[in-house]
């Protein structure tokens, strides 16, 4: 098993949300808290502050992207086997509405095949507090094998 998803079993949401941006210190731009997070599946959310704002007073696409791969990454982390290492290669990413409240972002991997080495699409969706999804992203991550 993952030893960030011992960590997180063991602390919490909200002691792992702040534990993730000192092992991450750019994740902490979004001030992400964990809501759930498992094998398959993780749920994050960041508040809607000026601080990720663009120029319409709107959350920042960038900031989503944040969202989606502090989401989809930790999810991989906690579903591959503990033989395996993963890394971000690429993420494509649809703005589709403007974000104008607090976000969550959901990784659902559950429907992937997390036991063989390779690409992984991970697909995440990133709503509203009304659930409008504002952000639909995929993030891939290579998965290798441990050397």
């Amino acid at each position: 098993m993952s030893q960030l998803f011992d960590l997180y079993r063991q602390i919490g949401n909200a002691a792992f949300s702040q534990k993730i941006c000192e092992i991450v210190p750019y994740f902490a731009t979004i001030e992400p808290q964990f809501v759930d997070l498992q094998p398959g599946y993780s749920e994050v959310t960041m508040p809607n502050t000026t601080k990720v704002h663009n120029h319409l007073g709107t959350v920042h696409a960038i900031a989503m992207c944040n969202l989606a791969e502090i989401a989809a990454g930790l999810m991989a982390d906690v579903s591959i086997p503990e033989t395996c290492r993963w890394i971000p290669v690429g993420m494509n990413v649809k703005y589709l509405a403007k974000a104008k409240t607090d976000l969550r972002g959901i990784a659902d991997g559950r429907g992937i095949d997390w036991t063989n080495p390779g690409d992984k699409d991970i697909p995440v969706s990133i709503v509203d507090k009304d659930g409008l999804e504002v952000c639909s992203a995929t993030v891939i991550v290579k998965v290798g094998l441990k050397k």
